[in-house]
């Protein structure tokens, strides 16, 4: 029997109780859209869809539109969650008519509400601006989907690009694209003051450095191997660099007098060792090998150099964070034919993992994702989860 023919019963749905919490939160939402309802006959809200959305991320069971159909129809789930029966027309309709960007405010006002998490001290000494790890990750649109849209290409496909700030554990923003927009494009239109932004060398862009200093922010960002550069000054290296792995300290001009329009002033690049990668290229292709060292550039001149390397060493925490949203959220799934559906999903994970955050008091990680989807199918119960709760708490 396939997952979408799957039946869903309310014993195999429980930890309905946060749900209500989560309702709480969602209450702003509950009138959206309702001017144009004269009749006053709308049976699915805002605040429905988005609990219904959750109900789905947070119980395996629920693997498509269909199956979050039937658990909605469920007496138990109606009840608590406040939902009323929709027909999937209803559910494929919310897509089109609730906006997603109705979820932004709600996110930075969860958001707001994190504490830092434990992390190194020297981190809190970076002039308070805020890290930001940024990144994008690709969703596969199936085949109907791309048709409504208009995705070409051999592999259709949207782009979720992600903001997540480091020192808070979860993500913050996210921008949805075609598969092909330019990621540092796209960081250029959602530039914010007061942020450290931490991104590989597919931003390494001189004229996307100059904005995001004008803007008042700063970077660190990987630069290519073989970048040109013209040096002003070599700094010396401390103890604590080497100790680091840094190899190199210096301030440069990056790129050639072409260039200097673009970023109108020195930069500082640090060199730092790391284990390399090499994997074999087919016949024909080429390309270069991954070095020994790789080239990090910021415009922080006073931040020690082994704190820049440990920064760049950091972004891994988005990938981890990709694997969370698409193998576990359920965003592999698309559950939308439109785009503005499938932002509702992708910022309803954001919450999801805020969601966590805040109940957990750490950041979300795959262990405790899975011990929150074993308590909702009921195969796990409450004192097990709080015992897992509390092992992370005393782990930090």
């Amino acid at each position: 029997m396939s997952h979408e023919r799957q039946e869903i019963h309310q014993r195999d749905l429980q930890g309905f109780k946060y749900f209500k919490k989560v309702r709480r939160l969602l209450e702003r939402l509950h009138l959206a859209r309702c001017e144009r309802d004269r009749a006053h006959n709308r049976r699915l809200h805002m605040d429905e869809y988005v609990l219904l959305l959750l109900l789905y991320m947070f119980n395996p069971i629920c693997v498509s539109l269909r199956a979050l159909q039937q658990a909605g129809g469920l007496k138990k789930v109606r009840r608590v969650l406040g939902v009323a029966g929709s027909p999937l027309t209803s559910l494929s309709e919310a897509a089109r008519v609730f906006d997603s960007e109705w979820l932004l405010g709600l996110i930075q006002d969860l958001g707001a509400e994190l504490r830092p998490l434990p992390h190194d001290a020297s981190l809190d000494d970076l002039g308070g601006a805020v890290v930001t790890l940024v990144d994008g990750t690709v969703l596969e649109a199936l085949p109907k989907v791309a048709a409504v849209l208009g995705l070409g290409g051999p592999s259709p496909a949207f782009k979720a690009h992600v903001e997540f700030e480091l020192l808070r554990g979860v993500p913050v923003a996210a921008a949805l694209t075609e598969a092909r927009a330019d990621e540092r494009k796209v960081l250029e239109a959602n530039l914010k003051p007061g942020r450290l932004y931490v991104d590989d060398r597919g931003y390494a862009d001189y004229g996307l450095f100059q904005k995001t200093i004008d803007v008042g922010s700063h970077f660190v960002t990987r630069l290519k191997d073989n970048a040109v550069l013209e040096v002003v000054q070599e700094r010396e290296l401390s103890a604590e660099a080497l100790k680091g792995g840094v190899v190199r300290d210096a301030v440069v001009w990056l790129g050639g007098k072409e260039t200097r329009g673009k970023l109108r002033q020195p930069v500082r690049i640090v060199q730092v060792e790391c284990r390399p990668h090499r994997k074999p290229y087919k016949t024909g292709r080429g390309g270069p090998e991954q070095g020994d060292t790789i080239l990090i550039v910021t415009d922080l001149p006073d931040v020690p150099a082994e704190v820049v390397a440990m920064l760049y060493q950091h972004r891994w925490q988005i990938e981890i964070f990709f694997r969370i949203f698409k193998h576990l959220l359920g965003c592999r799934h698309l559950l939308s034919h439109c785009q503005n559906g499938i932002e509702l999903q992708v910022y309803t994970a954001i919450l999801a993992c805020l969601l966590i955050a805040l109940y957990t008091g750490g950041k979300p990680t795959q262990r405790t994702y899975e011990m929150l989807a074993w308590y909702f199918m009921g195969w796990a119960d409450e004192d097990e989860l709080a015992a897992h709760i509390a092992k992370l708490k005393k782990q930090d």
